[in-house]
C-alpha cells in the first residue's frame, strides 16, 4: 500500500514546498538540496524565498478511500519538503485552512505532522483543534537533535492537545535525556506517564481519568548524504533504554552513513568519539538499521 521509502509511514504528502533552516538538524537538509537541484533559478528555501503550493492534493483522498476499502489505517507524513507550522508570509491562510479541512475529511489516514516549530501550533492550528483537541487522526511531532533542542521544543509539543505526540531524533547530533527536560522554569520528564482528567485531548471522555505518557513515540536515526555527521552509538542506546523503562515505543530508523564498528564489519573511514566508541562510514544501505543486532520497529497505538 505504501508509496514512500520512509520506514515509519505509508505515504508522504507536501501541501507546499519550501522552508528555512532553524537549527543544526537543518545544516544538511536533503529537501533544500533537492529543491536547489530541481529549481536552480527559483528555489523555495530560505527567509526570502516564496513557498510553492503543490498540485497533489487529490492523493490523500485516494489514499483514504483505499485505506477504507482495505479496512486498515495508513500513515501520512506531512510534510517532507516543508513545515506546516512555518510562519513564512508567502504561505496563504487559505492553504492552511485547506490542509486542516483535508485532514478532517480523511479519517482513515493518520496524519503525522512533524515540525521544528511546535511553538507555532497555537498561532496556525484551527481554533477548534486548540480548544476541543486535535482530530483523533492527527499525530504531532517535533525534531529533537540534541539536548538544547529537546529543552526548547518538547515543552511546546507537550502543550499541544494531540492524541499522539512524538519525536524525530534524526539526525541525532548529541545525547538527549528525555527524563530531564529543562523548561526554563523547572524540569519535566517527557516520557513519564501521568494521570489527569483530560479536557482537551481528542477522542477521550472529559470525565474519566486516563494514564498518558507525555510522549507516545520516539523515532531515532543517523544522518545520510554527502556531508553526514556521525552519531555516537551510545546516544541511540540511551534513547532506547529510556523508552524501554517508560514503556514508550522506540523506532530506530537508520544508522545513516556511519555505523557502529560493533554492528557492521568491513572497510571504511573511522571516527572515534571521546568516550572511545567508534563508527565506520559504510554508506546508508550497508549500515542498515539494527541496533545491537536488534531491529526496533515500535509504533504507538492506532485507531484501527
Amino acid at each position: 500500500m505504501g508509496e514512500t521509502n520512509i520506514e515509519w509511514c505509508d505515504f508522504s504528502f507536501n501541501p507546499w514546498i519550501g522552508c528555512t533552516r532553524v537549527s543544526p538538524a537543518c545544516d544538511n537538509c536533503y529537501a533544500e538540496a533537492r529543491d536547489k537541484r530541481f529549481n536552480p533559478r527559483s528555489g523555495h528555501w530560505g527567509a526570502h524565498a516564496p513557498r510553492k503550493r503543490t498540485k497533489t492534493w487529490g492523493n490523500p483522498v485516494k489514499w483514504n478511500r483505499k485505506a477504507q476499502a482495505e479496512g486498515r489505517r495508513a500513515k501520512v507524513f506531512c510534510a517532507s519538503l516543508a513545515d506546516v507550522f512555518d510562519n513564512h508570509r508567502s504561505i496563504a491562510q487559505e492553504w492552511r485552512a485547506d490542509l486542516w479541512r483535508l485532514i478532517e475529511e480523511t479519517p482513515h489516514l493518520d496524519w503525522l505532522l512533524l515540525t521544528k516549530r511546535p511553538q507555532n501550533f497555537a498561532k496556525f492550528a484551527p481554533a477548534r483543534w486548540i480548544h476541543d483537541g486535535c482530530p483523533p487522526n492527527v499525530w504531532i511531532g517535533t525534531t529533537v537533535e540534541n539536548q538544547e533542542e529537546a529543552n526548547r521544543r518538547i515543552p511546546h509539543l507537550l502543550s499541544i492537545p494531540a492524541r499522539v505526540r512524538f519525536l524525530s531524533c534524526e539526525p541525532l547530533l548529541g545525547p538527549v535525556d528525555l527524563t530531564a527536560i529543562d523548561t526554563g522554569s523547572g524540569w519535566v520528564d517527557a516520557l513519564q506517564s501521568y494521570i489527569k482528567y483530560p479536557t482537551t485531548r481528542a477522542g477521550v471522555s472529559r470525565h474519566e481519568p486516563i494514564d498518558w505518557p507525555n510522549l507516545d513515540w520516539i523515532i531515532a536515526g543517523g544522518e545520510s548524504g554527502p556531508g553526514a555527521r556521525p552519531s555516537n552509538p551510545q546516544w541511540f542506546r540511551d534513547l532506547r533504554d529510556q523508552c524501554a523503562a517508560a514503556g514508550v515505543p522506540f523506532h530506530f530508523k537508520q544508522w545513516g552513513e556511519w555505523v557502529s564498528v560493533s554492528e557492521v564489519e568491513g572497510p571504511g573511514r573511522h571516527h572515534t568519539f571521546p568516550d572511545g566508541r567508534t563508527v565506520r562510514r559504510t554508506g546508508k544501505a550497508r549500515a542498515g538499521r539494527t541496533l545491537d543486532g536488534v531491529t526496533h520497529d515500535g509504533f504507538p497505538h492506532t485507531l484501527g
